[in-house]
């Protein structure tokens, strides 16, 4: 019998392939460059009547999706929070696909299940969070959210007497949300998944470092007694706003509320010993939600919940039928804490990131990017022209670019900001978000790639400067 192994031709095509996109990257556009249209010519093709051969597909797929990727491996990519891929976690990566684990079971996947125990124990350790916590790998920050107000949802009607999971929401106590004005639109959706519905949130007033205050929460709590969910924040999207936990937290336990707290990239701060104050008493809550994909520097895609209460957090997620062989309580099952039945082995890229990194490496990532943050507005902000609207301790930051003449109105400051940012990535040179912050745009910087560094900020202050003189 042949030793061949059959998938070999087309899967080193794909390694050089891959190879290629990476050492490209220093020189390759970081905005894509196809048109809509392009892309839909090239991969819409008719289907094939006959197979073709496998070398052949992915020579065809790596063309026919030139130009229409963002180059958001590289380090002048500074659009939303979205990290590279550290190499050890790309090649976990790669090895997730070839071994196809069902990571539902530990019968159905008994190295991904312990991948999983072994890194969720890690990140606990990192974020300083209680040792009976419970966790789950999911998809990502929206999947978390769903994951951890899932088992808050449970917590809280269960306190009053209301089983959720067998009687529903019609009929129970209703449930308010107090949670910060500035929170991410995935808090939304997960309350809509949730079938609370958006109503029922109250966004809670910030002060002018975009935080919630203890008067402002303490007053919101004093004006019922339903059942609450308080969700607070660590690292606001536009600023790296931080809610001060510490201030925050033993109010609402004391009104009995859970608090619940989107961590989607400042939960990382708790990994670096100069930016982990910015958390403090972040690990007084009952549940966190981050992502691996932004600051662990995993290939998408990678979502992380944490719930203190294990026992709110299983009865929310857990199903047992007879044909699912269970860990018998010695294995751990993640189909007890995810809302996947079916999933990838998401826990071996998140565990060889951390074995790669280590502590200390895992420190530095978050040091250099928020030092690069800080750099690149601090350059672009000092440009004639261009505006520094904030910065902060961590990875973000906002500034705008101003309309030339005394007699310029916001109007026109907001579209020479949106001109600059396209003229910015319309040059590959760099890659820049847009947002409407406090009712004027901004052009957003963020920084979260471990592939970042000095050069990388110099040549996209440069950019952002060419940018500006051939657009005014």
């Amino acid at each position: 019998m042949s030793n061949a192994i059959p998938d070999r031709p087309a899967l080193q095509r794909a390694f050089d392939h891959a190879l290629a996109y990476l050492e490209d990257l220093g020189t390759a556009p970081v905005a894509p460059r196809a048109t809509l249209e392009a892309l839909r010519g090239a991969l819409g093709r008719p289907l094939g009547a006959r197979p073709l051969a496998a070398p052949q597909v992915i020579d065809d797929l790596v063309a026919d999706v030139a130009g229409g990727l963002h180059g958001s491996q590289g380090g002048r990519f500074f659009g939303w929070v979205i990290g590279g891929g550290v190499p050890a976690a790309i090649g976990a990566d790669w090895l997730t696909s070839v071994w196809d684990q069902n990571a539902c079971l530990h019968a159905s996947g008994p190295a991904a299940a312990v991948a999983e125990e072994v890194a969720g124990a890690w990140l606990k350790d990192l974020f300083d969070l209680p040792a009976e916590a419970s966790f789950a790998f999911v998809t990502g920050c929206q999947m978390a959210h769903v994951t951890c107000l899932a088992a808050a949802r449970h917590a809280v009607l269960r306190d009053r007497g209301w089983d959720v999971e067998r009687r529903g929401l019609a009929g129970g106590p209703p449930i308010r949300v107090l949670a910060n004005a500035d929170r991410h639109g995935s808090v939304d959706v997960a309350l809509r998944i949730l079938g609370l519905g958006v109503d029922a949130l109250r966004p809670l007033a910030l002060d002018a470092d975009g935080r919630v205050s203890p008067e402002v929460l303490r007053a919101a709590l004093a004006e019922g007694d339903s059942p609450t969910i308080v969700i607070l924040q660590a690292g606001e999207l536009n600023c790296a706003a931080f809610d001060p936990f510490g201030d925050l937290v033993p109010i609402a336990k004391a009104a009995g509320a859970w608090v619940h707290v989107d961590g989607a990239f400042g939960l990382w701060a708790k990994a670096s010993p100069t930016r982990r104050a910015l958390a403090g008493g972040i690990e007084l809550a009952d549940s966190w939600s981050t992502d691996g994909h932004k600051y662990l520097n995993v290939p998408y895609d990678s979502g992380l919940a944490f719930v203190r209460d294990a026992e709110a957090h299983r009865a929310a997620m857990t199903i047992a039928t007879s044909y699912l062989p269970a860990g018998g309580g010695v294995a751990r099952d993640p189909i007890d804490w995810n809302p996947e039945l079916s999933r990838r082995a998401r826990g071996f890229p998140v565990y060889a990131a951390l074995r790669q990194l280590g502590r200390s490496g895992l420190a530095d990532l978050v040091d250099r990017t928020c030092d690069h943050a800080q750099a690149l507005i601090d350059g672009v902000g000092a440009l004639e022209g261009a505006e520094k609207i904030s910065g902060s301790s961590l990875n973000q930051g906002l500034v705008r670019f101003l309309a030339a003449g005394p007699g310029a109105s916001e109007a026109d400051h907001d579209r020479r900001t949106d001109a600059v940012i396209a003229a910015i990535n319309a040059s590959g040179e760099a890659l820049f978000g847009g947002v409407t912050w406090r009712g004027r745009r901004c052009m957003r910087v963020s920084v979260s790639n471990w592939r970042t560094d000095a050069d990388d900020v110099a040549r996209a202050v440069v950019a952002v400067h060419a940018a500006m003189v051939a657009t005014s």
